[in-house]
């Protein structure tokens, strides 16, 4: 008898509960405005951060990851759309979530470097990755890439035409291929153009390698552009994007044609002199140095925030052809789980790391 009074009492509780609940108001999510214009306030223009926010589900995220970055003192972000989000199937576009990006940058005086790539399941072959585009579909990715840059001009000023094309996994793990990338870009190119003449297209995104000739994976960066060149390239680009990591070496380190550091950006130019383009600039749109605890080629937090700002430094003051150098990566939606955590500014949970309060500080704005 006892024990039937006790579960009596039990489920009497229970249902009380809920009663409550059911009767408590219900409240409306806040109300995200954009507010008054911001301007970033910073001693070193050219400084950027790879953000990462195409996966970023919640708007008020968004502009809180980008007010941090505004706070940093960061005039640039280079930003991915990628082409699958936005036109899942063929001519049926969604531009949603990137009106929110861009709208917030926007009202926080951060300019965006958009870069474009991912191709819909509907744009390649069945069981390829999404990195697989063959030239069936360029002139649907220039259609996307045209789209793109007419609903957003006056908006966007920088369009970077797909990522590390000289990797293998870049190219939906097929062989590496300048001849068809230069055949892509100039269909990308010349679409842009016609959508807005004044946008600035670039191009390369040249990852560092030193792979060599026998390679199935990859290119060594500094011959694929090269290859690049002879196929046309001058033709169909703005500024050159390259990457350049500094691995566990300090940004000072010098450079050579069989070193990955973060001074590969001369050899990189180099090349562009030596094929007539000297008048053209360049932007570092992936850098930067890790400091997870367990990867051999991270380096310790504090020497992380030491390399970062004199990275941004050396380039500041030795690179007149540089536009910009943008250190991956800002912040990721979630954890990744891996050693690139550690490339982060800021943790899922707009914690500010070592790297960030010490890039803060010395754009003034501490």
């Amino acid at each position: 008898m006892q024990i039937r009074w006790k579960q009596i009492l039990f489920w009497t509780a229970r249902v009380i509960i809920v009663w409550a609940l059911l009767r408590l108001p219900v409240v409306p999510r806040p109300l995200i405005v954009l507010g008054e214009s911001q301007t970033v306030k910073t001693l070193y223009p050219k400084t950027c951060v790879h953000t990462r926010m195409e996966n970023e589900v919640e708007e008020w995220k968004i502009q809180r990851t980008l007010l941090m970055v505004r706070e940093m003192g960061a005039p640039f972000i280079v930003e991915y759309f990628p082409w699958a989000y936005y036109e899942g199937a063929e001519g049926n576009y969604d531009f949603t979530h990137p009106d929110h990006v861009i709208d917030h940058a926007r009202n926080q005086g951060v300019a965006v470097i958009a870069r474009l790539g991912m191709v819909p399941q509907w744009a390649r072959e069945k069981n390829t990755t999404d990195t697989y585009l063959d030239e069936k579909h360029y002139a649907d990715f220039a259609k996307f890439v045209g789209k793109f840059v007419e609903r957003y001009r006056g908006k966007i000023k920088y369009l970077i035409i797909w990522n590390e094309p000289n990797l293998s996994l870049e190219c939906g793990y097929r062989k590496v291929d300048p001849q068809g990338y230069v055949a892509m870009l100039k269909e990308s190119y010349r679409a842009a153009k016609a959508a807005n003449p004044e946008i600035q297209v670039l191009a390369g995104a040249l990852a560092p390698t030193l792979e060599p000739d026998s390679s199935d994976l990859a290119m060594n960066d500094l011959i694929y552009l090269q290859k690049l060149y002879d196929a046309g390239f001058a033709n169909y680009y703005d500024i050159l994007s390259v990457h350049s990591y500094g691995l566990s070496f300090p940004p000072d380190d010098p450079p050579a044609p069989d070193a990955l550091n973060f001074r590969r950006v001369e050899r990189v130019r180099e090349i562009m002199i030596k094929n007539g383009e000297a008048k053209k600039k360049m932007m570092i749109t992936e850098a930067g140095w890790n400091d997870s605890p367990r990867w051999t080629r991270a380096v310790k937090p504090a020497a992380r925030a030491e390399y970062t700002v004199q990275a941004y430094e050396f380039a500041e003051k030795n690179w007149d052809y540089v536009m910009a150098t943008c250190i991956w990566a800002f912040r990721f939606p979630a954890p990744l789980y891996t050693y690139g955590d550690y490339y982060a500014f800021v943790t899922p949970d707009f914690t500010p790391r070592v790297v960030y309060e010490a890039v803060k500080k010395w754009t003034g704005n501490q």
